[in-house]
């Protein structure tokens, strides 16, 4: 079995964030996380509140989850900034964001979210010690503030310490934490608003994952940049890091790609699945717990929409709304009523049809087809939404009407 190893951003081979000290420690099978008996900072909120769903958005730091309703309404909730006004607080429901502003889509990152509203303005709040909400400041925001510069937003992913977004004229920026690159601007400078990704290309969506980027051209071809030791970039390489974005390689065409913690997966054209980077909890779903440096096929033959690659485990939906998850399973976080670890795809129990899914730390959520919302997986920080702080090991009802 493979170690599993820990960087932090100034690549040392130490604990990379203070969420994995506390939940996975620094090998390949995470340990049970520190409950707390209380909320860390104010009293556990548990009132209920709303639904029915339209996108859900699961934290890689396993401790909070945002989604927005068929009304878009941006709802957050677990431990952390849920964009209400107030300090860090734990709520094991959801909790309204403040402003009544209407989101088209919303992406919750490790201590910050970021949403894209129905008139292409881009707003994040949370943590900022890495300018990661690209409001040219290093304040933290209890509230959703707007996103430096005029230009109208299609697309938003936040990721770690950094966040990147498309422009409806198919510009990709970045911004935030820069040490290995993953702002994509041919620097390491942090930046505190959103810069252009060099090379030129036109991108038709981008994604944020912990020391590394992605996205995919208008020409269906993916692209990575930033942190590379774990082959997360897909190049062939373990570059300790890529300034500006290097093409995947395989010569395919994408759908659409994920970036996961140090792991990346990507849907074809043709409905494919593909996984690339550390594999050693089962994460690319070939069946083997190896490090992958180009792209692999997901075992089984599946034909998939969309998937999500989280820190340990990847989730996916098919193209007939099934929803399957694979990788580290120790919280639950595969929803196939177990907590073993797979190495290739499980179907997510309960017979759901789903309309979309997301893998975040240890939790995983999704939305079906009735756009009732379900999480399953770790709860410790009420990330599951279900009024609770139990784990659950299949999909279970986000509380609401």
């Amino acid at each position: 079995m493979m170690q599993f190893r820990c960087l932090t951003r100034s690549g040392l081979p130490v604990l990379a964030l203070a969420f994995l000290i506390a939940l996975a420690g620094c090998d390949q099978d995470p340990l049970s996380p520190n409950k707390p008996d209380a909320a860390p900072e104010l009293a556990v909120t548990t009132t209920a509140a709303a639904g029915p769903w339209l996108q859900l958005s699961a934290s890689p730091n396993s401790d909070r989850t945002c989604g927005l309703t068929l009304e878009h309404r941006a709802y957050c909730w677990g431990s952390g900034y849920q964009g209400n006004g107030q300090p860090r607080t734990l709520n094991t429901v959801p909790v309204a964001v403040t402003g009544g502003i209407l989101f088209r889509q919303i992406s919750a990152g490790a201590d910050h979210t970021c949403g894209v509203t129905q008139t292409d303005r881009l707003y994040c709040w949370g943590g900022n010690s890495e300018a990661q909400l690209g409001d040219g400041t290093h304040t933290d925001r209890s509230a959703p503030v707007r996103v430096g510069g005029t230009r109208s937003y299609r697309e938003v992913s936040a990721g770690d310490f950094h966040s990147c977004a498309v422009t409806r004229d198919n510009q990709a920026s970045c911004w935030g934490e820069n040490n290995f690159g993953m702002v994509g601007d041919g620097t390491t400078a942090e930046r505190t608003r959103p810069t252009a990704v060099a090379g030129g290309h036109s991108f038709h969506s981008v994604t944020a994952g912990f020391l590394h980027s992605c996205g995919v051209t208008t020409s269906n071809t993916a692209f990575c940049w930033g942190a590379g030791e774990q082959g997360q970039l897909g190049d062939g390489s373990t570059a300790r890091r890529r300034l500006e974005p290097v093409a995947v390689a395989g010569a395919r065409t994408f759908l659409m790609v994920d970036a996961g913690f140090d792991h990346t997966c990507g849907v074809t054209l043709t409905n494919r699945a593909l996984c690339w980077g550390n594999g050693s909890d089962g994460q690319i779903g070939d069946g083997h717990p190896y490090k992958r440096l180009t792209p692999r096929a997901v075992a089984g033959g599946l034909s998939f929409e969309r998937v999500s690659a989280g820190v340990f485990h990847t989730c996916g939906e098919t193209t007939g709304n099934l929803a399957y998850c694979w990788g580290s399973n120790t919280y639950g976080g595969l929803g196939d009523g177990t907590t073993e670890r797979r190495f290739t795809p499980v179907a997510v129990a309960g017979g759901h049809f789903f309309q979309q899914v997301s893998a975040g730390g240890f939790h995983s959520c999704g939305v079906d087809s009735d756009s009732k919302g379900y999480c399953w997986g770790n709860n410790f920080a009420g990330a599951l939404g279900d009024g609770t702080r139990e784990d659950r090991h299949t999909p279970t009802p986000i509380v609401g009407p």
